[in-house]
């Protein structure tokens, strides 16, 4: 798909590093956990791997599935495989038919395995790591969906909420801003707001529902 017309707005603060210190990857060590601590640690991880591929994507992240389905893909199946990697023995995803799949494009994610939580400004409060900002812009050639990847630190008051993405052309960068500054100075038809017709909403995968 062209590419978006926000490196400016959105590559304005600097990203994470992406790389965990060493206690931290100590505290991923693969050990039963508690359903709250594991998915704490499952959005942790979820940030940290889609940040590191704003410096550089990773190798194990195939060329040919690198654009904005494929960086929500990669980021959570690489999580999972650090911090639960039992669960990889199923399919992640599911298909245009409901069936388990371990693909799945833009619009087959959001319609099958992520739930709808709002379009407003009450929605976009209640974001947190790993939820999915969606649009749906229109061309001659058919629909294109594009999907942003939001990382929300857990402490609110000192960082705020992010979105990581990758624009959908072939070679291009991974690039991140920060999510108040798009729903406020994008361009409108890339403002996640009611207003913007193509703005689907904001989604949450539907295993992180409680």
């Amino acid at each position: 798909m062209r590419a978006l017309m926000l490196t400016l707005l959105l590559n304005a603060a600097p990203a994470s590093s992406g790389k965990a210190p060493a206690r931290e990857a100590a505290a991923l060590a693969p050990e039963p956990v508690a359903a709250e601590t594991r998915a704490r640690l499952l959005r942790r991880e979820v940030a940290q791997v889609a940040l590191a591929q704003v410096k550089a994507p990773d190798s194990a992240w195939q060329p040919a599935q690198r654009d904005c389905a494929g960086l929500i893909r990669y980021a959570y199946r690489a999580a999972y495989r650090r911090v639960a990697s039992e669960r990889l023995a199923s399919p992640l995803w599911r298909d245009a038919r409901g069936n388990p799949s371990d693909f799945a494009d833009a619009e087959t994610l959001i319609s099958r395995s992520f739930t709808p939580l709002g379009r407003g400004a009450d929605a976009r409060e209640q974001l947190r790591t790993g939820d999915v900002v969606a649009f749906r812009q229109e061309h001659d050639a058919g629909p294109v969906f594009h999907l942003m990847l939001v990382v929300r630190p857990e402490d609110r008051a000192h960082a705020p909420a992010r979105v990581v993405y990758h624009p959908g052309e072939a070679g291009a960068r991974v690039r991140t801003g920060v999510l108040d500054s798009l729903a406020t100075e994008a361009p409108l038809e890339w403002r996640p707001v009611p207003a913007n017709a193509a703005f689907l909403g904001f989604f949450r995968f539907k295993e992180w529902m409680s």
